[in-house]
């Protein structure tokens, strides 16, 4: 039997996926390993958080917690979503694990007996007040190219070049904002061009063919610049610590340690089986096909860096494909997380509950697998009415409520067949063979188009024959159609588990049917005269304008909020306000609380309602900071609250009180809160 792993790019655990993450990496990997299931074969679908690296540093210094916090907060978040839209990994791991960390120094520590690695010492950009190295991402300065003030040493986000610290003008620490120093460090870097020489570039090359041409094309473009020796280490105190006694204060650079959390997840999904050593043969064997999907930014990591360090232990085997997507856009312009200019999904799965096929309909049908596309909502909710409700959701339900209404929900027998029942006889055969062939050419939007050529197929041939208008004059030519209508509503049950999983399971259902193997069906009979079928319901629901209106609302308000912060950025901090008396300042109340329960308020984007213990009593605060904290991170949460402040209605909640926090100049929002812990009522002088 054929093995297949199939790994999906880890995602940094410093924030939600996005439907970016989606299109990219996640949906088509997601189709991939159905399809191959589906087809009995023998596949395991790998993936992770990847928890380490300057952008969890960067988060937790953002949100007062530590690194830890971040990745446990950001990695549950992240799981939870993919399990709740059907992402079906057979493991989602973690690189913060025990194994991992392990597996990671041991992948070093070979290499390094191996003496794969050459050592070099060089000046890197170091923080005096901080006493720190600074990564790349730690350090900001003017873009050399389109002048950004605030472009990051790896890459400016506002024209999209790729940088060094050094072409920064102006370059300045993140940490303490005071322009760094150079000073001498020593790291360990893999000889990429040696590779090249010895083997990488024919192997590469040897891919031209069977490789998209977006991947190859950027490999090419690399191979042809001549690579050269990259770091796998860093300075930095959050990572897998380099396992040698002269490297304290040293991890693995994350792109050396972030890929080999495929090999630990696969562990993992061993561990403490009767088969420890059973994730072997999926790196091992030969025989083994391995898999990447990832987006475009992470073709150089998967196509050169990783097949480099996987040749040079000399144990695994190398990926025979890399089918990497390009970029999704929103609304025009480039998703962005740190301009809030994305789709979240877990806000998705909140807003649009059991709309998890919807999403992966309009991203699979718009995926950007050959250039970059657009998501615009209003294209979102066209694939729903006009195609989903419309095409496949309309032949379902009319083909299982005639069947209802006419045979009480048992399967009619055919009789004569006429020339276009023969042709749908002739697409059911036909069309499986054209979504498997794009699926294996990784074509996800052609196989997807095929799986509903079926069912536009079958729509036609109801409307064509309208069976509900010869009942009583031609009842056998009516069962006819109603059987060839419910073999194709059989057949659709069946292909379309791997690109709408949720949808299959339920129309499965409504036709007493199991999800068989492809093998099991094609060609065959699915459904026989008198078998009875289930209770039919509507597959899918129209979206209304007013549902699609809001989505345009929230990304109007990010937009609004980013130029905002961008105006109060570049501009001096306000003045200091007016003197006041000290006992006027005697009279405020301030005492120290905590927060018991928080919830939205219905209607707005801004505003949480909160439940505050201020050790005097208990007391409703409503409160506008929902921009900036999700209510479920925040309960437990010390506040500094104005108690004696007079109530007031906000909402049609009355405000007992305000709590007080800190503003930045971006406009973003902290809490004041005791730097340790404090009884509730402690008061404020």
């Amino acid at each position: 039997m054929p093995r297949t792993l199939v790994t999906a790019a880890l995602p940094y655990a410093n924030g939600p996926v996005h439907i970016g993450h989606l299109a990219g990496a996640y949906i088509p990997a997601d189709i991939y390993a159905r399809f191959l299931r589906a087809n009995g074969e023998d596949v395991k679908f790998i993936c992770g958080s990847d928890e380490h690296g300057v952008p969890i540093t960067l988060r937790a210094r953002k949100e007062g917690i530590t690194p830890q916090e971040v990745v446990d907060k950001y990695h549950s978040i992240i799981k939870k979503s993919f399990a709740d839209f059907g992402i079906s990994f057979d493991i989602y791991h973690r690189t913060s694990e025990k194994i991992h960390h392990e597996t990671a120094a041991d992948f070093f520590t070979t290499l390094y007996n191996k003496n794969i690695f050459t050592e070099e010492e060089s000046e890197q950009y170091y923080d005096e007040s901080a006493q720190m190295f600074l990564a790349d991402r730690y350090i900001v300065g003017t873009c050399p190219n389109c002048s950004n003030p605030n472009a990051y040493g790896d890459q400016c986000e506002k024209c999209g070049k790729s940088l060094s610290p050094g072409d920064l003008i102006n370059p300045h620490s993140q940490l303490s904002g005071k322009p760094p120093v150079r000073k001498k460090t020593r790291h360990w870097y893999l000889p990429l061009d040696k590779f090249q020489k010895e083997w990488l570039d024919q192997w590469i090359r040897g891919h031209e063919k069977d490789w998209k041409n977006n991947v190859f094309g950027q490999c090419k473009s690399w191979l042809d610049q001549g690579l050269q020796p990259r770091a796998v280490t860093r300075d930095l105190d959050w990572g897998v610590p380099v396992p040698l006694p002269d490297a304290k204060g040293k991890v693995l650079y994350v792109w050396f340690d972030a890929p080999i959390g495929y090999i630990s997840a696969t562990k993992a999904l061993f561990q403490g089986t009767n088969n420890p050593g059973g994730w072997e043969p999926y790196w091992k064997n030969k025989d083994t096909r391995l898999i990447h999907f990832i987006g475009k930014d992470n073709i150089v990591f998967h196509c050169i860096i990783f097949p480099a360090m996987l040749k040079a232990h000399g144990e695994f085997i190398l990926p025979e494909n890399v089918p990497a997507n390009e970029f999704l856009n929103l609304e025009g312009d480039k998703i962005s997380t740190s301009r809030n200019w994305a789709v979240w999904l877990n806000e998705y799965l909140e807003e649009f509950p059991g709309k998890q096929d919807v999403l992966r309909y309009a991203l699979t049908a718009t995926a950007p697998e050959t250039k970059d596309n657009d998501f615009t909502w209003k294209d979102f909710q066209v694939r729903n009415n006009s195609e989903l409700v419309a095409i496949l959701g309309n032949f379902v339900n009319r083909t299982l409520v005639l069947t209802q209404k006419y045979y009480a929900g048992k399967v009619p027998a055919a009789h004569e067949l006429k020339d276009d029942d023969q042709a749908c006889i002739h697409a059911m055969k036909e069309i499986p063979g054209k979504i498997r062939e794009n699926i294996l050419q990784y074509r996800f939007r052609d196989a997807l188009f095929e799986l509903m050529n079926l069912a536009r197929i079958g729509n036609k041939y109801l409307a064509d024959n309208e069976p509900w208008k010869i009942q009583s004059t031609n009842p056998e030519r009516v069962e006819t159609v109603l059987y060839i209508s419910l073999e194709i509503t059989a057949y659709l049950s069946q292909l379309m588990s791997p690109f709408l999983p949720f949808t299959a399971e339920k129309l499965s259902s409504m036709l007493n049917l199991k999800q068989k193997p492809w093998n099991e069906f094609l060609g065959k009979q699915l459904l026989k005269a008198g078998d009875q079928l289930g209770e039919a319901s509507l597959l899918f629901e129209k979206i209304e304008d007013d549902v699609i209106a809001l989505q345009l609302q929230k990304l109007a308000k990010s937009k609004e909020a980013n130029q905002q912060s961008a105006s109060t950025a570049s501009s001096a901090p306000s003045p200091a306000k007016a003197s006041t008396s000290f006992d006027e300042f005697q009279k405020m109340d301030i005492r120290v609380g905590t927060i018991l329960t928080a919830e939205r308020v219905p209607k707005t984007d801004k505003l949480l309602k909160l439940t505050i213990d201020t050790g005097i009593d208990t007391r409703t605060v409503v409160s506008g900071i929902a921009a900036h904290y999700s209510p479920e991170n925040i309960v437990g949460q010390q506040v500094v609250i104005l108690v004696n402040l007079e109530p007031r209605k906000i909402k049609g909640i009355e405000s007992q009180g305000m709590i007080l926090m800190a503003e930045n100049s971006s406009g973003e929002l902290a809490f004041v809160a005791p730097v340790k812990g404090m009884e509730n009522g402690g008061t404020v002088k």
